[in-house]
């Protein structure tokens, strides 16, 4: 399905054109083949997104044989349709991080996603990924008063935590030239960038140093056991190790369905600014902007000038489905979201729409651990939409791990998991829970709209 229509129209949400891949990537020139036949390796990775490829490079510089299994192409996933905020601990719930598992084991946590950071802006120069950064650093930025108290204790508590973050005062942020619909904020270091370019950097690189990725070859099965094979439509691959790296299409493979849901995350892309309509905005730092809301927005400028908004509206599929069709709904609250934010851009249209699906664990901690009789199964998900940083180092930890070395960082990030609810209870708890968070959003975008008209 294909909608090209450029125009927004609010009232017939399905005139907004949808996109099957995110916004971000196409098929590669260079699809790389089927899995035909019978293969041996070291390490089998499934799923070629941050968290695979990464993962597959890490293993290979350290002398491991590895084979990479892709259902679609490298990138397809979650990773192709990311926001592209390469963020920090900013973008974890400290007092929830510190609550479940207490203050210590919380620092380890936020340790973890700074020094992701770190890791992939190390990891762009080592492997020569061109992938558009800005390290411009991102703000959480309010856009009533009221949401004052919250970000200050938030802050609070992520400093007592070691998360580094500065607050933005109004003065700041007008002479930053920020757009004044976004009114002070927590800022912490990072940036923004293109994760298509990105994702196909890894790709690249990985296909360049001898990694055997399979395109457009699912897994359709496996056997557990000292030795594991996954079986393929027209082959089979077996190594004594295996990375699961397919995070919210991990259920559908018969894991981890009691540990974490696939949640669908949107977004739309406009049409170029054009330079009157960039002027008119003043953003000179191009900084990535999200928002303290419940269900938060992100509001960023691309490389090639178009603005990308995410999120705003998530959505749940009955029995943890995830099928790659439009949610009309959320991109019509995201074009009416920047009509909101940005009223100089009225009129700009709509270039695309895409969706996605991140995986979340009702403690929106990481999810990574072993399993199978022998312990020889990897599994790594629970990104909660901010899996750019985290699953690209994840790619470090695990190689480490699977060569012998085990990272206290990754020992930090193991702990017990809550239990997903069984169906029909599990669609309507989340159901509740966005229903719930919407409401109590639109009351503060009617405040703050009530204000801007003033």
């Amino acid at each position: 399905m294909n909608r090209t229509n450029e125009q927004v129209n609010l009232s017939n949400p399905s005139s907004l054109p949808f996109r099957l891949l995110g916004g971000w990537i196409e098929q590669p020139s260079d699809l790389q083949p089927k899995l035909e036949g019978s293969l041996t390796a070291d390490v089998i990775v499934v799923g070629a997104g941050f968290a695979g490829l990464s993962t597959a490079l890490e293993l290979t510089a350290r002398g491991a044989k590895v084979v990479v299994l892709e259902q679609e192409f490298g990138g397809f996933g979650a990773s192709g349709r990311n926001a592209g905020y390469l963020l920090g601990s900013m973008g974890i719930e400290f007092e929830m991080f510190a609550k479940r598992v207490g203050i210590e084991h919380a620092k380890k946590f936020v340790n973890f996603y700074d020094e992701a950071v770190c890791y992939v802006e190390r990891r762009m120069i080592e492997l020569d990924i061109d992938c558009d950064y800005n390290p411009s650093g991102i703000i959480r930025a309010a856009i009533d008063p009221s949401q004052e108290k919250w970000l200050r204790r938030s802050m609070k508590v992520g400093h007592e935590l070691g998360s580094i973050t500065r607050f933005v005062d109004q003065d700041e942020m007008r002479a930053r030239g920020i757009p004044p619909a976004f009114l002070f904020g927590s800022e912490q270091r990072g940036g923004t960038l293109n994760p298509g370019k990105y994702v196909s950097g890894l790709r690249r690189a990985a296909i360049q140093a001898g990694v055997k990725l399979y395109e457009k070859t699912p897994l359709l099965s496996y056997s557990e056991g000292s030795t594991i094979t996954c079986k393929t439509a027209h082959g089979s691959a077996t190594a004594p190790i295996m990375v699961l790296a397919t995070n919210a299409f991990t259920p559908q493979l018969g894991l981890l369905r009691d540990k974490i849901a696939p949640i669908r995350v949107s977004a739309i892309e406009t049409q170029p600014l054009s330079p009157q309509q960039l002027a008119s905005l003043g953003w000179h730092g191009r900084e990535g902007i999200i928002t303290p809301h419940l269900t938060m927005e992100s509001h960023r400028l691309t490389a090639h000038n178009t603005m990308v908004l995410t999120v705003k509206k998530l959505n749940y599929v009955y029995g943890s489905k995830t099928p790659n069709i439009p949610d009309d709904h959320a991109y019509t609250a995201l074009a009416r979201t920047l009509h909101e934010r940005h009223p100089s851009l009225r009129g700009l249209g709509i270039k695309h729409c895409w969706s996605g699906y991140v995986s979340v664990a009702y403690d929106f901690l990481p999810v990574v651990g072993t399993t199978g009789a022998h312990q020889n199964i990897i599994y790594t998900a629970g990104c909660t939409g901010h899996g750019l940083a985290t699953q690209s180092m994840m790619g470090q930890l695990l190689a480490e791990k699977i060569m012998g070395t085990v990272n206290p960082i990754l020992t930090a990030l193991y702990h017990k998991t809550p239990s997903t609810l069984p169906e029909p209870f599990q669609w309507c708890a989340f159901k509740t829970a966005f229903t719930a968070a919407g409401v109590y959003d639109r009351l503060t975008d009617r405040k703050a709209l009530a204000a801007h008209a003033k």
